[in-house]
């Protein structure tokens, strides 16, 4: 993940000003914390679980498509 976000950081240097990364960077911590403190920690545990539930099927999904894959 260190790596992806590094590479993000690198695709906009030169080409966006530092203090407007800067403020985005901080502008995108604010609205999270304001997203913590408009949910309730249930919700919050609830939209992860079906996140994972989702990201499960999907996963059985490309595991099924390359099983057919291989079968031919």
């Amino acid at each position: 993940m260190k790596d992806k976000k590094e590479k993000l950081h690198k695709r906009f240097e030169g080409k966006v000003p530092e203090d407007v990364r800067e403020h985005a960077k901080s502008a995108r911590a604010e609205m999270r914390e304001g997203f913590k403190a408009l949910f309730p920690p249930e919700v919050r545990e609830h939209h992860r679980a079906a996140k994972r539930e989702a990201l499960q099927a999907m996963k059985k999904m490309v595991e099924h498509a390359i099983d057919k894959l291989e079968e031919k």
